[in-house]
């Protein structure tokens, strides 16, 4: 009897980790650029689908291109969910939301009084991978906030902003953010959304 294998589809019309050729060939049959490989356990199947690698993926070229970096040369994956991040002023009055992708639809739009846009984008990407875990959604998340990625990478955030009365209940929410960070993994890929290629991310709020 062959042995079970897992299928992890990193681009393709939907990505994720599946245990048969029959629906990773429906994930990627047609789909220009598709990148995916087999491997032999789930865990091993886990371990992939969150790396940020090349070597990983079914290529004849061993390079060592991050997964944002060909995900930018690609049209962007219509599942997945969008983040962004909008400040009047700054500091000031600061929101953030995140939007699936392919429909458009709000996951989640929350504001507060006074922030900044890192905080917020930061933020933003911390409560779009917890939501995604809830809802054992495993998608990618796009922000087009370099400094967010290296805040959630670190797990820390790295802001200026002063600590006071003001601010207070804004910084208890990175508090949790950041503990989140330190007691939760997760299998979403983080991508940057290539605001040059595709226009701009679809959970803007259109104040540029």
């Amino acid at each position: 009897m062959p042995k079970k294998k897992y299928y992890v589809i990193w681009v393709g019309h939907k990505t994720g980790i599946v245990d048969s050729w029959e629906e990773c060939n429906k994930r990627i049959h047609g789909f220009k650029g598709a990148r995916y490989k087999s491997y032999k356990s789930l865990e091993e199947a886990k371990r992939a689908y969150a790396s940020y690698r090349t070597e990983n993926i079914g290529s004849t070229q061993h390079s060592y291109t991050t997964n944002a970096e060909i995900f930018s040369r690609t049209p962007p994956i219509r599942e997945s969910l969008a983040v962004d991040a909008a400040c009047s002023g700054n500091p000031g009055p600061m929101e953030y939301r995140g939007v699936y992708v392919n429909s458009g639809e709000v996951v989640f739009h929350v504001k507060f009084p006074l922030g900044t846009n890192n905080i917020g984008e930061f933020l933003a990407i911390v409560h779009g991978l917890a939501e995604l875990k809830r809802k054992n959604q495993n998608i990618p998340i796009y922000t087009d906030s370099s400094i967010a990625l290296k805040w959630v990478k670190k797990k820390k955030c790295f802001t200026k902003l002063e600590r006071d009365s003001n601010t207070e209940k804004l910084f208890k929410i990175i508090e949790r953010a950041e503990t989140w960070l330190k007691n939760n993994t997760y299998q979403q890929p983080l991508l940057k959304w290539d605001t040059e290629r595709w226009g701009e991310i679809p959970a803007d709020f259109g104040r540029k």
